[in-house]
């Protein structure tokens, strides 16, 4: 089995999402919610990686990248339990292959080896 990998998806005349893909830009369930517009309208100087850093933060649960916003908390904790179905797949994203992007946190999360009981 190949090893999952982020794609970036196009508008190009004859492109399809490949097999074993799943799209998780916005909007859906495993999109930013930290966009690189905003990013880059608070001054950041590489606002990709800032989006990218604020959403690893998020899932993580890190107290300064969690709003307090039930809607906000509710849809962290619907992506959390659906992570499972990312596992082994492919991620389909928009932003071009050498920007950080929150797709390659979600392969990072969605692979990782399961902790074994000690």
């Amino acid at each position: 089995m190949t090893r999952p990998h982020r794609i970036q998806r196009s508008r190009a005349r004859g492109w399809r999402m490949p097999e074993n893909a799943v799209y998780v830009g916005r909007p859906g369930p495993f999109g930013n919610p930290f966009t690189v517009e905003a990013a880059r309208e608070a001054g950041f100087c590489n606002p990709h990686y800032a989006a990218v850093v604020a959403y690893r933060a998020w899932l993580d649960g890190q107290p300064w990248a969690c709003p307090s916003d039930d809607d906000f908390q509710a849809r962290r904790t619907t992506l959390l339990t659906r992570l499972s179905e990312l596992r082994g797949r492919h991620l389909v994203c928009w932003c071009p292959l050498d920007t950080p992007c929150h797709a390659d946190v979600l392969i990072e999360l969605a692979n990782r080896e399961q902790e074994q009981p000690t």
